[in-house]
């Protein structure tokens, strides 16, 4: 009895492809986990440390002759304690600075919004309208607001029977707070 069989077992993908899903799915993880705040305080944190490194090898550089080891020792230290010490301090400055950037983007990508619109409506007459009307309602919202903070401040102090200056009141929603005695 002759049987010929063929055998197709074969893998539906090929290994090669496989892993390089793989190194992808990896890259994309990693990229999520990157943090542009923490690489900055790191940055940050390396740059103070190595201040202190040279200023320690500096200042240990004219004794160290016979002390080598005790030199290598205080110059870990420094650079031991400069992270330790300063480790909070670069997060919260990197913080900052990212939060700086940020809004100072935000506010470069508002201001070149507004110029194209800007520039848009002065080719287009319905929308120069449409803005023009829109400022107008805005100024009107604008001197509504003081009215109303105005007239809040006035009860206010016609019920602690007070007086109050309203060139120093600032245009908010806040509580009064410059009722001044008579």
């Amino acid at each position: 009895m002759n049987r010929n069989s063929v055998h197709l077992d074969y893998p539906l993908t090929h290994p090669g492809v496989e892993r390089a899903e793989q190194v992808a799915a990896n890259l994309k993880r990693l990229s999520e986990s990157f943090s542009p705040t923490r690489t900055l305080a790191a940055i940050l944190l390396s740059a103070i440390v190595a201040a202190f490194v040279v200023v320690a090898d500096q200042m240990m550089d004219t004794w160290a002759d016979g002390h080598l080891l005790a030199a290598w020792v205080a110059l870990w230290a420094v650079a031991f304690a400069a992270v330790g010490l300063f480790a909070g301090v670069s997060k919260t400055m990197a913080i900052q600075v990212k939060q700086g950037l940020d809004a100072w983007s935000a506010r470069m990508a508002q201001s070149r919004s507004d110029e194209r619109l800007w520039a848009i409506a002065q080719t287009d007459a319905r929308l120069m309208s449409e803005l023009q009307t829109a400022m107008y309602r805005s100024d009107e919202e604008a001197l509504l607001v003081k009215k109303a903070r105005n007239a809040e401040l006035l009860a206010c102090c016609k019920t602690a029977n007070t007086t109050f200056d309203l060139s120093c009141q600032p245009l908010s929603f806040a509580k009064p707070d410059k009722c001044l005695a008579k």
